[in-house]
């Protein structure tokens, strides 16, 4: 297992462990408030990652063919702006009540 497998599956256990008192009915709010937070972090990990790698990919593209770079800079805007709602999204859902 790599390095990152081992992550995941760490962190998708401290995240189980966490969010268990949400599921029970007394009263406790400072884990689920934790739980919320935390979800709300891996989110926004999650959308840096992948926007950053958008960049990347882009930039080398406009790069190698400049002749193609609005067309990329285009397709790049597009696909930040998708990942940027669904983040939105998943914010929402993690903060909720």
């Amino acid at each position: 297992m790599n390095k990152l497998a081992k992550l995941a599956m760490w962190s998708l256990g401290a995240l189980l462990v966490i969010a268990t008192p949400a599921l029970a009915q007394d009263g406790e709010q400072a884990l689920i408030t934790f739980s919320g937070a935390f979800g709300a972090g891996l989110v926004t990990i999650g959308a840096a990652a992948g926007i950053g790698k958008l960049a990347v990919g882009a930039f080398e593209s406009m790069a190698r063919q400049p002749e193609k770079a609005s067309q990329i800079q285009t397709a790049m805007i597009i696909a930040a702006a998708l990942i940027e709602g669904f983040t939105l999204f998943a914010l929402v859902i993690c903060m909720g009540p």
